[in-house]
Formats: structure tokens, C-alpha cells, sequence
């Protein structure tokens, strides 16, 4: 910082954590160096190529090409929220893409998949902060729930993970092999006839991730608060019209400032809730009290699942209950976020049941995607850094 004349963040709550927190000290000495500069995704990529379909659809509306280079356009394209026969068409098109995921998910996965399921989907670099065992958590605990109540009164569900961990990152990997467990046994439980369904998608990358983004219903942003610097995954499932469900950090906290909190499915702890709570957090308590709960996480020690003989399972499990020696227990919040995280997937099941409601979420996420293009950064960069003007 002291040899350089700008530090940034890559989203709003970043560089707020940057100056007030962690680089505070630094931000009193040259204040005048620290400046935000949230992340963005290219549209060229990620709607044009990804999603043809859409593509046409929005050149028609708008009448013209530009939006591929002014993202921004879309924002034109709020007008049509209350259209049913544009809504139809979106709806349409949503369709087809999961079509198209489904089969590709068939002949590389060996799964066949419902695609009219709510496709359920979290493709990200694997690590405890993003808590894809939060997720795992709330799927075993669901599959729990349809074992006790069949006629359990829920849309047909598609989880969806794609990612991979770092080489030495033990935790991740475990979480990995967790998850796959998880689908070992509920994809072969003819009991629960379909209603839901695990897949975790061999070597994900921009191929598979066009084919993932454009066919979402929901799109999983469920880091820890404060954590998450920016990601960029949420914006992209966004351009494509998918509500978001996640915690209010990152730039999931400027993405509902476009779309409005009901367009999305916000829920858990906030960054100055944390700071209330961490000095005198028990995860015990939730563990013991929150319905259901205590048996999804013994699952990793029960003998439920096999990690192998790694261990790496009780490791998940003491690093929750217990800590270790660089951290306290749950420094996640995995237990505190649990019952609040099941609740907003009640709402997204509920949501979803209402087709044109639906639509009306998923049409204005599109439309005011455009503060996410990456022509919209690179500018800040070029003009507001490095004194580049086009």
C-alpha cells in the first residue's frame, strides 16, 4: 500500500472491510488512495454466447444490438415485467436451456434429472467460507424430511455442485466427498421417488458453466458475511434471469440494490451482526435446539457416510462443535445460519409454484444486470486508476 498510489475492492462491502477493518490503519494514513471498484462478467461470454435463445429475445425487445457492448440497455427492458406473453416466452426459453443441461448432465454424468425440478445450483472454488456444507446440510436434512413425510408438499429439486479444491485444502476436499456421499445415497433411494436429486458435475469449468448459468432457477450465494470479496458466479446466474438466494455480502448486497430484496431470497447474519455475536458464539446451542439439525451434522461421524478411513469427516465435525487450534468452533456460522437458510428455501419452493410471479423475479434480475458488465469496471480501472482515457 505504501509503494502504490491506489488500493481498491472489488465490491462495496469489500472496501468498506478494507478501510474500516482490515486495512483501517492504512486508510487514516492515505485515505485518498483507497477507492472501490466492484467485479464484472462480460456479456459476450456469458449471455450472447452462453444463451442464443435469450439473446434474440432481448435484440428483439430492444430493437437493436447495442446492449452487447451497453449492458446497461437492459435496463430498458424493466418496462416488460407485467407482460405475460413476454414472460411466456422467457419462461420458454428457461426451459430450454434446462433441457439442454439435462441431457448434456445424462450423457456426462450418467444422471437422469427432472427438468421441470427447480435446478438448484452452486458452482464455485470449494472452501469452508462459501459453506457448500450449508448446503449439504439443508439437502440431507430435506431428504430426512421426505423419508418422515412422503406427501411433503415441495417442487421436485435438482442440486446442482460444480467446483474444485485447492491441492492442499484437506477441509475442501472432505466437504467434496461429503456431498457426494450425500448423492450416492439419495439418488439411489427409489423411496423418495424423484423429488430430489444430487449431481455434482465432472470438471467444472466455462464450457460446463454456460450451460449451468443459463438453465438456473436459483442461484446459491451463501458465503459466510464479510467474506466473500465480490464473486462474480452470482452476477452471471443474474444476467441470465435467476433469482439469488444468499446472504447479504459480496456484491449479492449491490445486485439486490438493482433488483430489490423480493426479486431474491435473502437470509442469515450480516457483517455487523457477526461482529455483535463473535466474541460469545456457542454453535452448541443451535446444534441442540434447531429442529433437526444435530442429525445432519452427526451424519459426519455416525458411520451415515464413509470418508475412506481420512477421518477427514470428524475433522468437518470437531471443526464445527469443537475448533482447532487457529480458529474457535463454527467460524462460519454454519449452526447459527441453518434455520434461516432452510426458511428462504421454503420461500424459493413456494415462490416458484406461482409460474408468472416467478417470471416477473427472474425478468428483473435480468434487467438491471448492467451495472455487472466488465466494460463497466474496466472503465473504472482505466479512467479512475491508471488515467487511461477512451
Amino acid at each position: 500500500i505504501y509503494g502504490t498510489h491506489s488500493t481498491n475492492g472489488v465490491a462495496k462491502v469489500h472496501t468498506d472491510i478494507l478501510t474500516k477493518r482490515e486495512l483501517n490503519n492504512w486508510y487514516k494514513l492515505y485515505p485518498e488512495r483507497f477507492n472501490n471498484k466492484t467485479n464484472g462478467i462480460t456479456q459476450r461470454r456469458w449471455l450472447l454466447k452462453a444463451n442464443p435463445e435469450l439473446s434474440e429475445l432481448i435484440t428483439e425487445l430492444l430493437g437493436s444490438k447495442h446492449w452487447i457492448t451497453r449492458l446497461d440497455e437492459l435496463k430498458k427492458l424493466e418496462s416488460y415485467k407485467d407482460d405475460e406473453k413476454v414472460l411466456k416466452r422467457f419462461l420458454d426459453i428457461k426451459q430450454i436451456k434446462k433441457n439442454q443441461l439435462a441431457e448434456y448432465i445424462k450423457i456426462h454424468e450418467g444422471i437422469e434429472i427432472d427438468p421441470y425440478s427447480i435446478y438448484d445450483i452452486q458452482i464455485k472454488r470449494f472452501h469452508e467460507y462459501k459453506r457448500q456444507l450449508l448446503n449439504a446440510f439443508h439437502i440431507l436434512d430435506l431428504y430426512y424430511r421426505i423419508k418422515e413425510n412422503p406427501s411433503l408438499n415441495m417442487v421436485n429439486r435438482t442440486f446442482i455442485f460444480g467446483g474444485k479444491a485447492a491441492p492442499g485444502y484437506e477441509r475442501a476436499k472432505g466437504i467434496i466427498k461429503y456431498i457426494n456421499e450425500i448423492k450416492e445415497l439419495i439418488n439411489n433411494d427409489k423411496d423418495i421417488d424423484g423429488k430430489i436429486k444430487v449431481v455434482f458435475v465432472t470438471n467444472y469449468g466455462v464450457s460446463y458453466g454456460e450451460k449451468l448459468f443459463s438453465a438456473a432457477d436459483i442461484s446459491e450465494q451463501i458465503s459466510t458475511a464479510g467474506k466473500e470479496a465480490s464473486g462474480t458466479g452470482n452476477m452471471k446466474f443474474m444476467l441470465n434471469g435467476t433469482p439469488t438466494i444468499g446472504t447479504l455480502d459480496g456484491a449479492n448486497i449491490e445486485i439486490v440494490e438493482e433488483t430489490g430484496e423480493d426479486n431474491n431470497f435473502i437470509f442469515g447474519l450480516e457483517v455487523e451482526d457477526i461482529e455483535k455475536i463473535e466474541s460469545t458464539y456457542d454453535p452448541r446451542k443451535y446444534y441442540e435446539e434447531v429442529e433437526g439439525l444435530k442429525r445432519v451434522v452427526d451424519s459426519l461421524v455416525d458411520g451415515t457416510f464413509s470418508d475412506g478411513n481420512t477421518h477427514i469427516f470428524k475433522e468437518l465435525y470437531d471443526s464445527i462443535l469443537k475448533g482447532a487450534s487457529w480458529h474457535r468452533p463454527d467460524q462460519y456460522y454454519l449452526m447459527k445460519d441453518f434455520d434461516s437458510y432452510r426458511k428462504a428455501q421454503k420461500k424459493v419452493n413456494d415462490a416458484y409454484m406461482d409460474k408468472m410471479a416467478w417470471a416477473k423475479k427472474c425478468w428483473i434480475n435480468m434487467a438491471n444486470a448492467g451495472r455487472f458488465s466488465s466494460d463497466r469496471t474496466i472503465r473504472e480501472y482505466a479512467n479512475e486508476i491508471w488515467g487511461i482515457k477512451n
